[in-house]
């Protein structure tokens, strides 16, 4: 399997803290559904496949297996609304909404307002 995030494997994507990891993986999602809303399949597609990858690179973290569960169910829905029947009634709003908190909150600890 060829990694689209070859260099975020090792060490790296470990030291990012949970908020910056699900910031990455939103900033994947925002892409998707801006691809898809433009009817460019491959485009969405290729960045739903970087979200997952990020995703089982923060499941992998074990500074996240306290979070473990929701995770994988996070998993578990993404594919559902992406890829197969969205038996789950998942929106691009409410993921938009979802991930937003983490890009947010991203910002303020970059600002030093934690």
């Amino acid at each position: 399997m060829r990694f689209q995030h070859s260099k975020l494997i090792g060490r790296r994507w470990r030291k990012l803290s949970f908020i910056e990891q699900m910031a990455n993986i939103g900033s994947e999602i925002f892409r998707t559904i801006k691809w898809r809303k433009k009817k460019n399949q491959q485009y969405s597609q290729q960045a739903f496949f970087r979200a997952l990858e990020l995703l089982d690179l923060t499941i992998a973290d074990k500074k996240n297996r306290e979070r473990l569960k929701e995770l994988v169910r996070l998993r578990e829905v993404l594919a559902d609304y992406f890829a197969f029947d969205n038996i789950y009634q998942s929106s691009d709003k409410q993921w938009e909404k979802y991930f937003y908190a983490f890009n947010y909150k991203c910002s303020l600890e970059r600002l030093g307002k934690r």
